[in-house]
């Protein structure tokens, strides 16, 4: 059963990493996967939230900072080393196309995923209800950045299948945390920003 799973795994990850290799995808992926792409998102984000929201902006802020790092220790500190799959680009006998550096680091589950993920749940719970593209919006730019680490040979797509679950269950789990602590404490978020 294992070893079936693995052979779909590779499958699956010759089919997006070989199979739609094209020259848009090939610049446009390595981008998507890049942390410093998305600085300005987060720019914007952190203003949108601080004039919005004031105070409880602020603690909308931290509970995002809060959620990524508990997805990363969860992923990358806790379930990498313990499980220890290698990357495709490190597996011997794979053919892979390689679009980025490979890493030393193991493979599964994909802690750019569980990240990522975990962010933009935690987004939908508080804001879905309340804005149009406040759900659509997170989890295309969450999936976008997990199908460019199996695009460019990186991860398998198990590895980014299983971090965008670990992350959807960390973003859920803070997203309700914080809604409820602010809703008992200082009512509604929505136009609350004088808090």
């Amino acid at each position: 059963m294992i070893n079936q799973l693995i052979q779909l795994d590779q499958h699956w990850f010759s089919t997006i990493n070989q199979g739609l290799a094209n020259p848009v995808f090939d610049v446009l992926m390595p981008i998507l996967r890049n942390r410093l792409t998305w600085v300005p998102l987060y720019l914007v984000a952190t203003y949108f939230a601080i004039k919005k929201f004031g105070r409880v902006g602020g603690f909308m802020l931290l509970f995002g900072i809060l959620c990524f790092a508990l997805a990363d220790y969860t992923s990358a500190t806790i379930l990498k080393p313990w499980l220890a799959r290698l990357r495709p680009c490190n597996t011997p006998g794979l053919s892979v196309r390689t679009l980025v550096d490979c890493g030393t680091g193991f493979s599964f589950p994909s802690s750019h995923a569980s990240n990522h993920f975990a962010l933009a749940v935690f987004f939908v719970v508080l804001f879905g209800r309340h804005f149009k593209g406040a759900i659509a919006g997170p989890l295309l730019w969450a999936f976008s950045i997990a199908f460019a680490q199996v695009y460019v040979g990186v991860h398998f797509p198990i590895d980014v299948i299983s971090g965008a679950g670990i992350g959807t269950l960390i973003g859920l789990l803070m997203g309700y945390i914080f809604k409820h602590f602010f809703q008992l404490n200082y009512g509604n978020l929505e136009g609350n920003s004088t808090i």
